[in-house]
């Protein structure tokens, strides 16, 4: 069964990444954001990595760059891999591995309704195989069930390669270690705002970064006690990358999680509209609202930090269109 190895010993060969995300992404001012919030029209900018070329965009795309270059080298027949129904890590992945030939394999762990709908019907049209993880295998972890499918994938001949959830590893988070280079070229010295799902967006940037007090990472409830989970995957990306450890502890804001994973708010539904109104940009309910509710939050409260002021776009747009997100944007416009 083919997996992600160790990190490769100094001076061993890593795999070069594949290039097919489209980067560097544009990095643009939110001028009527800034002003809306009374801040200089050069103090907010936008990280549009909801561009990236693969699959409707989105942040996954530079992490598969890493993952799937390794799983060819491993001559890998079929990617596994797995998350919530609405997963746009496990879009990207169904697309991915169409463009490389591959077998995709995803196991979900949330409930799909009688009709595709949002990423689902992505899924289908991309040929992903899809497992429900309590129906094939009984509740429980999410990372076991796609353990077993790799398992069952294996005794059937295949050679199956694990891509872990939001494709968050040591390999997949070299993708925003790279990300941080161009952050840091377009806004030197700057904060960055991003959702924080299984923590490997944030872990890239830190390594990328070299900093932990740089980047405000905004939990979205995916996983428990993420703050150590982003700490350890920065000390082993910074070690695969050949680079010091970031400086510092995760800084994490837990205040927009609301009612629990995959369900919206009322404020990050209004951060959805003032945004769409101020900049004509689109966020997601799930990921990208909820974190630029906190970067509102701290704006008008004073907490914004000094100097400028990056928002990570990690798309999810498929997931605004789910009827559940629709029907609560509706409502609140009366």
């Amino acid at each position: 069964m083919s997996r992600e190895h160790e990190p490769s010993p100094s001076g061993a060969a890593v795999t070069e990444p594949l290039r097919f995300a489209g980067t560097p992404t544009p990095m643009t001012p939110l001028a009527g954001l800034a002003r809306s919030l009374g801040l200089g029209e050069d103090r907010l900018w936008v990280k549009r990595d909801d561009l990236t070329a693969v699959a409707g965009g989105g942040n996954k795309a530079r992490k598969l760059e890493y993952l799937v270059a390794d799983a060819l080298a491993r001559r890998a027949t079929v990617l596994v891999t797995g998350g919530a129904s609405q997963s746009n890590h496990v879009r990207t992945t169904a697309a991915v591995a169409a463009m490389f030939g591959l077998r995709a394999v995803g196991v979900l762990g949330g409930r799909r309704g009688p009709v595709p709908e949002g990423n689902l019907i992505l899924d289908e049209i991309f040929g992903i195989e899809l497992v429900d993880a309590v129906e094939r295998y009984g509740p429980g972890d999410l990372d076991a069930a796609i353990e077993h499918e790799c398992t069952r994938l294996a005794a059937e001949g295949e050679v199956p390669y694990l891509v872990p959830l939001g494709g968050s590893s040591p390999i997949g988070v070299q993708g925003y270690v790279e990300a941080a280079r161009e952050i840091d070229s377009g806004a030197p010295g700057s904060t960055v705002y991003v959702a924080v799902g299984t923590g490997g967006t944030h872990a890239g940037l830190a390594v990328g970064l070299g900093d932990h007090g740089r980047i405000r990472g905004v939990d979205v409830g995916a996983r428990p006690d993420v703050e150590n989970v982003i700490a350890e995957l920065a000390v082993a990306g910074a070690d695969r990358a050949g680079r010091p450890h970031p400086t510092g502890e995760p800084v994490v804001d837990t205040t927009q999680v609301g009612e629990r994973y995959g369900r919206s708010t009322a404020e990050c539904r209004a951060a959805i509209r003032r945004v769409a109104r101020s900049d004509g940009l689109v966020l997601d309910p799930v990921y990208t609202a909820k974190a630029m509710a906190a970067l509102i939050a701290d704006a008008e409260e004073g907490r914004l930090p000094d100097g400028p002021v990056v928002f990570l776009h990690t798309g999810g747009l498929p997931g605004l269109l789910v009827e559940r997100h629709a029907r609560g944007l509706l409502e609140d416009l009366g």
